[in-house]
């Protein structure tokens, strides 16, 4: 989502969206909102939804809370570049989430 003011990437701030460089705000009023990319005609839209299917790739590992298999991850550069990733896991059942180092 880009400031349709000065064209600057805008992020989410609580319920609202801010631009990084003015005081551009959008309000978040609806489950799913378009705004217009830069250099573009068309619009995107930005959806904002818990019942939207979840885009994190999933993996077999068993959940510490509730033993189910199944788990998206993603990967977090949290340590110094010469260090290996954090994984991050959330569980597909029941939404608890752990790391593994």
């Amino acid at each position: 989502m880009f400031c349709p003011d000065c064209g600057s990437l805008m992020f989410r701030d609580g319920p609202n969206f801010k631009c990084s460089r003015c005081t551009y705000e959008k309000s978040s009023e609806a489950n799913s909102q378009s705004f217009v990319t830069r250099g573009h005609d068309k619009e995107t839209a930005v959806i904002n939804d818990e019942n939207a299917p979840a885009t994190l790739p999933k993996t077999r590992i068993e959940c510490p809370e509730c033993k189910h298999s199944e788990a998206f991850f993603t990967l977090r550069q949290t340590r110094a570049a010469d260090e290996p990733e954090t994984r991050i896991y959330r569980c597909c059942k029941c939404s608890a989430t752990w790391r593994e180092y």
